[in-house]
């Protein structure tokens, strides 16, 4: 678990900020899977979870903004 919570802050910390399902993508990893790891980066303070309705930032507009769950690394 150690090397995938790894990948995902490296994800996160090279796109800022990102979806589940853009993660699951990116990663090749199932988004079930990803959310236990995200929430234990968040409970280390690493990522915060944006609330529903955040803009991804990517332009589309293709997504509805309340059914996209988002994550954004804090720097320290």
């Amino acid at each position: 678990m150690a090397m995938i919570l790894s990948r995902v802050s490296d994800y996160l910390k090279l796109h800022r900020r990102a979806s589940v399902v853009d993660m699951a993508h990116g990663l090749d990893a199932a988004p079930d899977a990803l959310q236990g790891m995200l929430a234990t980066l968040e409970r280390k303070g690493r990522v915060r979870r944006l609330p529903a309705g955040t803009p991804c930032g990517g332009g589309c507009c293709k997504c509805d903004p309340n059914a996209v769950e988002l994550y954004e690394w804090i720097d320290h």
